[in-house]
């Protein structure tokens, strides 16, 4: 069997500063402005080397920006990635879609969490809502490519 552990998650964006400006209203932080093992930086566009563009099944001439961040230093990391090239545009996926569709982010005080966030100009989907027997409350927002980041406050002790 093997013996995995959480590595990172990568996030593909539009345009990297301002999806790095967004995640860190969540609270992240850049732990490396870039990803050494493809070649990648924050600054300007470079080309993958080789190997990790066959290891990804990109394009051999595929170039990008990329930065590693942080959620209290902790795991799974977030790798936000900007890719050059030629142009494709995609539809955020929906909660309805097939397939990874959403991070989800726990909060200590969902209410001023949302409210903070809001003001800051962060766009939800939905205010904070309790769900069944109100064992949590949950609020989607959406990053400047619409992908979907659930937050949520948990209640265990009503998890019985």
């Amino acid at each position: 069997m093997a013996r995995l552990s959480w590595g990172h998650i990568n996030v593909n964006v539009t345009r990297l500063e301002d999806s790095v400006a967004f995640y860190e209203l969540l609270g992240f932080t850049v732990l490396m402005p870039g990803i050494p093992y493809l070649n990648l930086n924050t600054t300007k566009p470079e080309t993958l080397n080789p190997k990790a563009a066959a290891a990804l099944n990109l394009p051999l001439e595929a170039t990008g920006r990329a930065c590693i961040m942080q959620l209290n230093r902790g795991f799974p990391k977030l790798d936000l990635t900007e890719w050059g090239g030629e142009e494709e545009t995609a539809t955020a996926l929906r909660n309805q879609d097939t397939g990874i569709v959403r991070m989800c982010l726990a909060s200590q005080n969902l209410e001023q969490d949302y409210k903070e966030l809001l003001a800051a100009g962060v766009r939800f989907l939905s205010e904070p809502k309790q769900t069944e027997e109100g064992k949590a409350d949950i609020a989607i927002c959406q990053d400047p490519d619409g992908s979907l980041i659930e937050i949520i406050q948990i209640y265990p002790e009503k998890w019985v």
